[in-house]
């Protein structure tokens, strides 16, 4: 009959253990499910930034094309253009 009880609390301490192994593990598989949530958000909102990203560079495109445009109606030949000395204002004037 000892044999028995001891035989049985050996089970019960062993079922005890499997018991916390279990909730240690369905805590460590929520603690994943969560990361993954997570993670899962954070490439969204990558996402959203690189859409976001794309459209900001097609408009400087534009806006550097319609730059370009407007200042090719600018240009001077080099013979129009004031000689380097006539642009530098004179010290000695001071």
């Amino acid at each position: 009959m000892t044999d028995v009880v001891v035989a049985i609390q050996r089970v019960t301490h062993i079922v005890g253990e499997i018991s916390a192994a279990s909730a240690e593990q369905s805590q460590g598989v929520a603690q994943v499910g969560e990361a993954i949530t997570q993670m899962d958000q954070v490439t969204q909102q990558n996402a959203a930034l690189v859409e976001e990203s794309a459209a900001a560079a097609d408009s400087l495109k534009l806006q550097a094309r319609q730059l370009v445009d407007a200042v090719a109606f600018f240009r001077v030949s080099a013979q129009d253009s004031p000689s380097p000395v006539a642009r530098t204002p004179s010290l000695a004037a001071g």
